[in-house]
């Protein structure tokens, strides 16, 4: 996942008022974030420029001196009997100012604001149906941390299972109305560090990067609940892990993002089986993709390997507009990767599956059939599709 973090936050700057005072402001309640968020200078943030020594459990928990952080999973699964639900789950942290309030005056002063989002897609239904939440860092409202590791909005959470420090075993709970998960994950292949040792370079200028780490597969299972009931579920899970001071390039206007994993094959097509694979491009204005537009494909041990620009070819083969947005999304796909000798067709299991929130994009569970050197293999992914409907040049 690229992220939409800024461009939420600015949506919701018109319904919601935070205060923050940092003990250098000789500010009132009248520093807000509409106040903040006009002054651009993100020059006291720190930057991704770098690869780092990743540090754990550290690295799990929040990075208050980076302007926006997102901890994300998103699930293929089904029941006994076949039925099949797609979820995604996000809690996005955006920084106010670098840091945390030494001195705060109030136990609502925030220096960090924290949001959500929370989708159920219901094959059998046609149904998909998304929500968001959002809440200051303080009073209890929402935070994170990592120890024991824990990030949270209100009720919705995202807990450690396995141990104090550990997120390679948590439980997700989220609940809106008749919708709700409850869904306990744990890893099923190492960590991977994407982009150049964990730095993911988002264009071409320095600092348009972020630190990015992913668990491309966690078994999943537990409970979905929708107006037609309560279903026991297992599956896959994907999770990442962004943080970063950046935007895109001026130029950009968005990207399409690819979380897929490959399960099934007979005979040749074995060697396909419990692979792995996240491909990203950003899209310029002028129909051109960013040079920074890469791929990695996960083994089924662990170990990876790059995929360049030039190897990979994504072909958007149908498409569907959205009745409530206007915006016309590709949302059937044909990928080939030529190193790799792997032709895939991603089919959505609902063509809609916008989310339509405070920023209006497109993230859905996919169906996959393919073949890897001639042959068959099928599999289950995820889609994001920004930049549709408005241009996302220079957020992030």
């Amino acid at each position: 996942m690229i992220g939409v973090a800024a461009v939420v936050l600015a949506a919701l700057v018109a319904g919601a008022i935070f205060i923050v005072r940092t003990p250098q402001q000789d500010a009132g309640p009248e520093a807000t974030v509409a106040g903040l968020q006009a002054d651009e200078d993100t020059s006291k943030f720190a930057r991704a420029l770098v690869p780092r020594d990743f540090k754990f459990p550290e690295d799990h928990g929040p990075h208050n001196d980076f302007q926006t952080e997102w901890w994300y999973y998103t699930g293929n699964m089904q029941t006994a009997e076949g039925a099949h639900f797609g979820y995604q789950f996000t809690i996005f942290r955006r920084a106010l100012i670098p840091g945390q309030l030494s001195q705060p005056w109030s136990d609502f002063a925030a220096s960090q604001v924290y949001f959500a989002h929370f989708a159920i897609t219901d094959s059998n239904a046609n149904e998909h149906v998304a929500f968001e939440k959002y809440a200051r860092g303080a009073a209890g409202l929402a935070g994170a941390e990592a120890m024991p590791f824990q990030v949270f909005v209100e009720n919705w959470s995202i807990v450690t299972t396995m141990g104090i420090g550990s997120a390679e075993g948590v439980q997700i709970k989220a609940r809106q109305g008749d919708y709700a998960i409850e869904l306990n994950l744990n890893i099923a292949k190492p960590m991977v560090l994407q982009g150049n040792r964990g730095l993911s370079a988002k264009s071409s200028e320095p600092g348009n990067a972020s630190y990015y780490y992913s668990f491309t597969r966690m078994d999943t299972r537990g409970t979905v609940t929708t107006p037609r009931g309560t279903s026991m579920v297992n599956g896959s899970s994907w999770m990442d892990r962004e943080w970063s001071t950046s935007a895109l390039g001026k130029t950009a206007v968005g990207w399409d993002w690819f979380a897929l994993q490959l399960d099934e094959g007979e005979g040749a097509a074995a060697q396909t089986r419990g692979l792995d694979i996240k491909l990203f491009q950003i899209r310029n204005s002028d129909g051109s993709l960013d040079a920074v537009s890469t791929g990695k494909l996960v083994e089924r041990d662990g170990s990876t390997r790059d995929i360049a620009l030039a190897d990979m070819k994504l072909e958007p083969i149908e498409t569907w507009r959205s009745p409530e947005t206007g915006a016309t999304y590709p949302v059937k796909w044909r990928i080939t990767l030529a190193k790799e000798n792997i032709v895939m067709e991603l089919t959505p299991r609902v063509k809609d599956q916008e989310m339509r929130l405070s920023q209006h994009y497109w993230e859905g569970a996919m169906i996959i059939n393919g073949t890897h050197n001639g042959v068959p293999f099928t599999g289950v992914g995820y889609l994001e599709m920004t930049g549709y409907q408005d241009s996302f040049s220079g957020r992030f």
